[in-house]
């Protein structure tokens, strides 16, 4: 691990996103948005922004779309560690924002550069020199070689001693709640963090529905510290048998809920990285959930650590 400031690597799909500028069908909008977005690049951001030098490693087409994507991560200050695939393309989605409680996600990834990555993708010799390792429910969905690299990035990070975290984030569209389940099972024990939606944690939790009980399941499966989100209802972690409940903090505005939970994720990973309590790491992720949604955009809402601290004054002056 590094000496220094603390560092964290991740590694997924990315993809073009265009967006509905307003609310209703996307065929009746006249204007649309692109930008890109995905679960692991979106933490990236979010912690970027809070002061955690991230990296970022996969795979993109040599198309606009990932040159695109490439130019924004950098932007962002993110360590982007991405092969150019000469053959598959970068994968592609369309949102339609029906209201600003429901959004419909159309994807186009089938066959895309990212869901082709191996373990030689990784810098598995070197990962020893980052502090955590966060990873996803999603690219091991993706294609037998991104479950073969998942697996290789935790057992890499295992043996090193680099701590890792786990955001379930299932995808129905992928792969079944049993598959998605049996990943969850095979890894958790080697998870220092756990992040789930309490729908999630019930694929993984037989036979629960209350949040602590799903927040114990987690901590029985292996996990050290789990943590069970609730949307507008605020969040749940169990750590250490001490359980920790931040309700939720109110939104000016809900604009687009997509990546909410990411950028919790950020906020969390962020201030424990940072040393803090798991109480203030939970404010901290409620919070910066809560911003995201005041804004368009799968990420562009996320806080960095000057706006979080300016967050009760509206106006800056």
């Amino acid at each position: 691990m590094s000496s220094g400031q603390p560092k964290v690597l991740t590694f997924g799909e990315t993809m073009g996103l265009c967006a509905s500028a307003g609310f209703g069908a996307f065929a009746h909008q006249p204007a649309a948005a692109v930008s890109f977005g995905g679960a692991e690049s979106n933490v990236a951001i979010g912690l970027q922004r809070l002061g955690i030098p991230t990296t970022w490693v996969s795979r993109l087409g040599d198309d606009l779309i990932g040159r695109m994507i490439l130019r924004g991560l950098r932007a962002e200050g993110v360590d982007v560690r991405a092969s150019v695939d000469p053959v598959r393309p970068t994968g592609f989605m369309l949102k339609e924002r029906t209201s600003a409680s429901e959004t419909n996600v159309l994807f186009y990834r089938a066959g895309s550069a990212a869901s082709h990555m191996t373990p030689d993708d990784l810098p598995l010799d070197d990962l020893a020199q980052w502090d955590l390792l966060h990873i996803t429910g999603i690219m091991p969905a993706l294609s037998d070689s991104a479950r073969e690299t998942t697996l290789a990035a935790v057992a890499r990070a295992h043996d090193v001693g680099v701590p890792i975290s786990l955001d379930i984030n299932y995808r129905s569209r992928l792969w079944s709640q049993d598959d998605a389940a049996a990943f969850v099972r095979e890894v958790i024990a080697r998870c220092r963090y756990v992040f789930a939606g309490d729908d999630e944690a019930r694929i993984v939790v037989a036979g629960q529905h209350e949040p602590v009980d799903l927040a114990k399941g987690l901590v029985d499966l292996g996990a050290k510290t789990a943590v069970v989100k609730l949307g507008p209802n605020g969040a749940l972690a169990l750590d250490g048998g001490e359980i920790t409940v931040m309700p939720s903090v109110p939104v000016s505005q809900v604009i687009d809920t997509v990546g909410a939970g990411d950028a919790f994720v950020a906020g969390f990973l962020a201030e424990r990285l940072h040393g803090a309590s798991i109480h203030d790491a939970m404010r901290t992720a409620v919070r910066s959930g809560a911003m995201l949604c005041e804004a368009p955009g799968d990420w562009e809402g996320a806080p960095d650590r000057s706006r979080l601290e300016r967050s009760g004054d509206p106006v800056t002056r």
